[in-house]
């Protein structure tokens, strides 16, 4: 069964942008409710631990240097199918292949300057979300 609660991140190029209003009026509309929130400064030991998983792979020094770069929006959202549904809504990574409407082709850049992050899994996003929230997260 799928878990009713998913994490996302709004990027340091979305909050820098001013698209922080925006983004969660579509996370709004979407139907998703917004359980937990905060903004926050990633430190480099706190990117670097958050992509643990991305480590071995070429861009991971690039990645913490990008979410170190600026303030981000950290966030739980519940709603039915909430990972799945978030995914959809987010669009893919790529922004130029990201369907009409989605959160990425309205506000992202490229595909390292994505706008936002959205948990791949009910399992990930249980991790995420303790990741920011601690035990607050409640999945």
């Amino acid at each position: 069964m799928a878990s009713n609660r998913t994490f996302t991140m709004l990027k340091p190029d979305a909050v820098e942008a001013g698209h922080i209003g925006a983004i969660l009026n579509k996370i709004n509309e979407a139907g998703f409710r917004i359980v937990a929130m905060e903004m926050t400064q990633l430190s480099t030991q706190d990117a670097q631990a958050f992509y643990e998983v991305h480590k071995e792979r070429p861009f991971y020094g690039e990645l913490v240097e990008y979410m170190t770069s600026g303030p981000i929006v950290a966030a739980i959202l519940e709603k039915d199918n909430a990972v799945e549904d978030f995914r959809k809504l987010i669009g893919a990574t790529n922004p130029a292949e990201a369907a009409e409407g989605t959160i990425r082709k309205l506000y992202a850049t490229s595909i390292s300057a994505n706008a936002v992050h959205g948990s791949d899994s009910d399992e990930n996003a249980a991790i995420e979300g303790a990741f920011y929230f601690g035990k607050r997260a409640q999945f």
